[in-house]
């Protein structure tokens, strides 16, 4: 019996090990094969095809019955050669778009919950595009490990900041986030989970096994402004997002991150920053308040302006006034609309902008 015989496809990262070791007894491999596999799926950091103390005939019939599920369409370069975007095609056509950044010595995955967002942040080109389905743990896990095959630096964090709200997915994150830590070894620390303020699932999290880190995006002092730029402010007001962070904090032993888009004459004055300053002076979580300013990126259906350079500059000396840990985002990947709050699949993307990459499947 072949192992085409003994099982329909699965996705290669969506199978447990049990169902592996079963696989391959049903294919008359040997009992040591599911270790091997199991390595050459999670640990060795590259593609099943390269998993050479695999017998040949092996890794054809295991990239049969195991497919990978999301297929390339473009992969783009930055000009610094330092940011990776890749955009994929799942099974039933949705599209989904994963970020590689580079360092010198590591690299970080930013990863799609969804495929398109419901969350319909004024500001962000996926919110912009409307939402189209979740997306199942198996294509997360795929999005980092195609990542990790793609660069000789070992993959060490995995932010939940792509495409889509990874809290309204929560089972298929959670069970994502379960696979990267058990499976592929990486830190619970280093696992960030990104959120515009979904309370049920920020409780939830203070629950679970793993400690994980939580950033909320904020992007406004107050709830009259940020009902307009993040409408699920009117479901959860920033009370109940604070209220809800900072439990989480106590529970887990985490500082939260506060992320904030600083948008030029939106939300970027002083009086604003002042505001937040004494919002997150008194918040109560471990380490105290910690605002991450990310300057605006450009997207096509948002007419705001990025925040100017000494503005941005002032806002953070202002919450530092009030004794709020600031630190401001190096936006990577704009010139292929890869950094934050760019992402949204759209094909086709013009050729000259596009590059044929070598994607290890």
């Amino acid at each position: 019996m072949t192992l085409a015989d003994a099982a329909v496809p699965h996705a290669r990262y969506g199978i447990t090990r049990p169902e592996v070791e079963a696989l391959l007894e049903r294919g008359g491999e040997p009992r040591y094969r599911a270790d091997q596999v199991w390595d050459a799926l999670y640990r060795t950091r590259e593609p099943l095809d390269a998993a050479t103390n695999l017998p040949k005939t092996l890794r054809a019939r295991l990239s049969t019955t195991l497919p990978l599920v999301l297929t390339e369409r473009v992969a783009r370069t930055s000009r610094d050669g330092a940011t990776t975007k890749w955009l994929w095609s799942c099974g039933d056509g949705a599209q989904v778009e994963t970020v590689l950044m580079e360092y010198p010595t590591r690299a970080t995955v930013c990863v799609s919950s969804q495929a398109g967002c419901a969350m319909a942040c004024s500001f962000c080109a996926t919110g912009q595009g409307g939402f189209e389905r979740h997306l199942e743990s198996a294509e997360i896990v795929e999005q980092v490990m195609r990542a990790q095959h793609a660069t000789a630096r070992r993959v060490g964090n995995v932010v939940y900041m792509g495409m889509g709200e990874p809290l309204a997915n929560y089972d298929a994150v959670w069970q994502s986030v379960e696979v990267l830590h058990d499976e592929v070894k990486l830190s619970a620390r280093h696992l960030t989970i990104s959120t515009v303020g979904v309370v049920p699932g920020i409780r939830r999290l203070a629950d679970e096994r793993l400690p994980v880190t939580l950033a909320v995006s904020l992007h406004a002092p107050n709830d009259a402004l940020r009902d307009e730029l993040v409408p699920l402010n009117r479901r959860y007001p920033i009370a109940e997002v604070l209220d809800a962070a900072a439990d989480f904090a106590a529970a887990r032993g985490r500082r939260v991150t506060f992320e904030y888009v600083c948008i030029g004459g939106v939300n970027d004055a002083p009086a604003q920053a002042d505001q937040l300053g004494r919002l997150l002076a008194s918040w109560p979580g471990v380490g105290g308040a910690h605002v991450n300013l990310i300057p605006l990126n450009p997207t096509a259906g948002f007419g705001g302006r990025r925040a100017h350079a000494g503005s941005v500059r002032q806002f953070a000396e202002r919450l530092r006034a009030h004794r709020v840990h600031v630190t401001t985002r190096r936006n990577r990947g704009v010139d292929i609309d890869a950094a934050c709050g760019q992402l949204r699949s759209r094909l086709p993307i013009p050729e000259p902008a596009a590059r044929s990459a070598t994607m290890a499947s």
